[in-house]
């Protein structure tokens, strides 16, 4: 049988869990994810536990925090004042918000304080600092 190599373009089917077995993503619902390994689509874990895989293969791996979202960067930690969030926006923990650079591309924020004056933003990736495990089911190879 054919195996997952280098390059290869595959469709796959994955579930991933935090350590505490909570699932944050899954294909299972919506078909599976069509990508093309060695373009820098996938975190490394992930990629490196797609190889050598055949089609119908199902495995579990487990992806250390340095081959996903990596650690997570204290310098990434910014705190705000509220006058330069959105007027219609009550902040609260948790909450995520889009920051759009001046160039279009855009940042993915969480609020991890709310002061009285300020609040301070998170812009490290939701899953970095954090151990990973994937369900992966390869479907095809194209």
């Amino acid at each position: 049988m054919t195996r997952v190599k280098a390059d290869d373009t595959v469709k796959v089917h994955y579930t991933g869990k935090l350590k505490n077995g909570q699932v944050f993503d899954s294909s299972l619902e919506r078909g599976p994810l069509e990508i093309t390994l060695g373009k820098g689509m996938l975190i490394p874990g992930f990629e490196k536990g797609l190889l050598n895989m055949e089609v119908k293969e199902k495995k579990t791996i487990s992806v250390p925090k340095e081959e996903a979202y990596g650690d997570i960067i204290n310098e990434l930690f910014h705190e705000v004042e509220l006058n330069q969030l959105p007027p219609d926006i009550k902040p609260e923990i948790g909450m995520g918000l889009t920051a759009k650079n001046e160039d279009g591309t855009e940042h993915h924020l969480r609020i991890t304080d709310v002061k009285e004056h300020s609040v301070v933003l998170d812009a490290n990736h939701i899953l970095a600092g954090q151990d990973l495990t994937f369900d992966l089911e390869v479907v095809e190879i194209l």
